[in-house]
């Protein structure tokens, strides 16, 4: 095994795919600008299609285009000669996908795409091809040459396509005004999304789940309210259950160390000053930075009056994956 040889290969290789980047700001032409318009416009889906390597670009595009504001699929062209051509509308705009736009399988079905008036952006090198010629815009994704040392395998003409696609979606998220909210809605299971779709109710505790004393009650009464809870604290409430202060673990450590007997005093006379609380309908997130930036472990969460309606720790925001 020859290692400079294989070094100077991959340099070689990272080389003529980066030319290949290079060349496309170029390409952002007026061409670019009625792709994205017809996708704007599009009263249905965009159907992107492509055969081989560059049907793996296209379902990697339909899947970007859907994530980020532009409902998208992808079409297999060979399939779409048997059947799912009737998955294409007049309403949807077609991407078609191929570096030499002379795919037997695509071009089969563009007179019936035409046929059925539904606008076709071509994804192509070829600019006079069949692909080219039958487009309504065309994104040029030409090349000088293929990484592969025999100027075959689709390499940099893969690469290409696949930045000119995402250059696409960005292009169309923005003028979109897609959020980062709407991405979470579209990525409900990742971490983003958990981040910005959790609310403080969908994890808190609530009802007899939660830990709860009258400011009267003996320190004792607390501490196996506390035990039974297993929350790390407990609310104190008034007898109108508006919230009058929280006993922690950190304060239960604090107590131990005063001289007096303290099995004997009131829950009230324990509870430090001050106790911050969450509404319900606030982010998880939100509360993961209330109890980071005030060194905290647990929230009391209130309803508008101050009445107190859940509880929460942070044990409940990891298990949830927020944190």
């Amino acid at each position: 095994m020859d290692t400079n040889k294989l070094k100077a290969s991959a340099l070689a290789t990272i080389d003529i795919e980066l030319a290949a980047i290079q060349a496309l700001p170029n390409r952002i032409d007026d061409a670019f600008l009625k792709a994205c318009g017809l996708l704007l416009n599009c009263q249905g889906r965009a159907v992107v299609t492509g055969m081989g390597k560059s049907g793996h670009i296209g379902s990697k595009l339909a899947a970007t285009l859907a994530s980020t504001g532009t409902p998208a699929f992808f079409v297999h062209p060979g399939e779409a000669s048997h059947g799912d051509l009737g998955m294409i509308t007049a309403q949807d705009v077609v991407i078609g996908i191929s570096y030499s736009g002379n795919t037997a399988e695509l071009n089969a079905i563009l007179p019936l795409i035409k046929r059925m008036n539904a606008p076709l952006i071509a994804m192509t090198g070829g600019l006079d091809s069949p692909l080219g010629k039958a487009a309504d815009a065309i994104l040029d994704c030409k090349v000088d040459k293929e990484a592969c040392p025999h100027n075959l395998a689709p390499t940099a003409s893969t690469t290409a396509t696949l930045v000119m696609g995402d250059a696409l979606a960005m292009a169309l998220l923005e003028a979109r005004g897609f959020t980062a909210e709407d991405f979470a809605f579209s990525h409900p299971g990742g971490s983003l999304g958990r981040k910005l779709l959790l609310k403080v109710s969908d994890v808190m505790h609530t009802g007899e789940a939660i830990p709860r004393v009258a400011p009267d009650a003996l320190f004792s009464a607390a501490l196996v309210e506390m035990s039974s809870k297993a929350l790390g604290m407990t609310a104190i409430v008034n007898d109108d259950n508006s919230v009058a202060g929280i006993f922690t673990d950190g304060d239960l450590r604090r107590a131990l160390t005063r001289s007096e007997d303290i099995r004997s005093l009131e829950i009230g006379d324990l509870v430090s000053n001050g106790c911050k609380t969450i509404a319900a309908d606030s982010l998880a997130a939100a509360a993961v930075h209330l109890m980071q930036s005030n060194a905290i472990s647990a929230l009391l969460v209130t309803d508008d009056s101050g009445k107190l309606v859940g509880a929460l720790n942070m044990h409940d925001l990891l298990r949830a994956g927020v944190v």
